[in-house]
């Protein structure tokens, strides 16, 4: 099922919806990203990985508007962006979703879509919506049919009129993507969403993404840091791979999966087959806001 386009849809674009160019992040005297440029290209579901510590979550605060690069830029859509708000980078089609979700527990799961999609198309409704979503007027047409749409789409149509507080982890991260969606964006940023997750649940919310993505007429792309590497190789067509603050690998998940420095970033050392030692260091970075160590080779095919 398609997603029913608004009346003014996005313009299809060549060029990446996303990009960063040469953002390198400093706290303190500890360079948490240097000089990283990474690129989303429409209508693709892109892969960012790394260690613990590798420095994603601090990209994808700079992506979003939350943490300022101490240098290098961010573009969204062709527009730089580098010294945008979050709530501009929002309109100009950038999404977000968080590895805990931010819900209102005493709303509907159709309420959480029916708010996001007023927050961007009518947000001179919104207070009074928060209160009663019953609203002053009827909702529109477009945006009845945008939100059955995604509730179709994602697999929610059966608990629509269901409270979140009572939805399990899985439900509960679908509505969160059904809500950034609903914000008709150009890109999302997927932060941790199959973390927690059961096997069952975790097919079901990829094969949601995968569905997302191949309904879009405007080339949405997903662009998500997951610690789950089986299912990133599986989903995305593009892969960056950060290791202490540097993107140490980028290509397609076969060109990943033999790259040697991505090896040896997981598993902490030159040979693939040793059974010790330990993650080898960075020149010029300091390894001391790395967090816990990763499992070795847990999360490498």
């Amino acid at each position: 099922m398609s997603l029913v386009a608004h009346e003014s849809p996005l313009t299809p674009l060549a060029e990446p919806v996303l990009a960063t160019t040469g953002v390198t992040v400093r706290f303190g005297g500890l360079t948490a990203l240097s000089d990283v440029t990474i690129d989303v290209p429409p209508g693709t579901i892109v892969g960012l990985v790394g260690p613990n510590g590798a420095g994603k979550s601090t990209l994808f605060g700079v992506m979003s508007g939350l943490l300022r690069p101490a240098s290098g830029r961010v573009f969204i859509a062709g527009r730089d962006v580098t010294n945008q708000k979050p709530q501009i980078r929002a309109r100009l089609g950038l999404a977000r979703t968080f590895q805990h979700p931010e819900l209102f527990m005493g709303l509907t799961v159709r309420d959480h879509l029916v708010l996001a999609h007023r927050a961007h198309y009518e947000r001179r409704r919104c207070w009074s919506d928060f209160f009663s979503l019953r609203g002053v007027f009827p909702p529109p047409k477009f945006e009845t049919e945008q939100v059955d749409a995604l509730l179709e789409l994602l697999g929610l149509r059966d608990i629509a009129k269901t409270q979140v507080s009572v939805l399990p982890l899985g439900l509960t991260r679908l509505v969160e993507v059904g809500r950034a969606l609903a914000t008709h964006p150009r890109v999302v940023l997927l932060d941790e969403p199959l973390s927690g997750l059961d096997v069952r649940a975790t097919e079901k919310l990829t094969a949601a993404f995968e569905r997302v993505v191949a309904s879009s007429a405007d080339g949405l792309s997903l662009l998500m840091v997951e610690h789950d590497v089986a299912s990133v190789l599986a989903l995305s067509s593009k892969i960056f791979v950060l290791n202490f603050g540097q993107l140490i690998a980028q290509g397609t998940p076969n060109e990943i999966r033999i790259d040697q420095a991505v090896r040896d970033a997981y598993l902490g050392d030159e040979d693939p087959g040793a059974e010790g030692g330990a993650a080898p260091a960075v020149p010029g970075h300091d390894q001391t806001h790395a967090d816990e160590a990763v499992p070795r080779g847990s999360m490498l095919p």
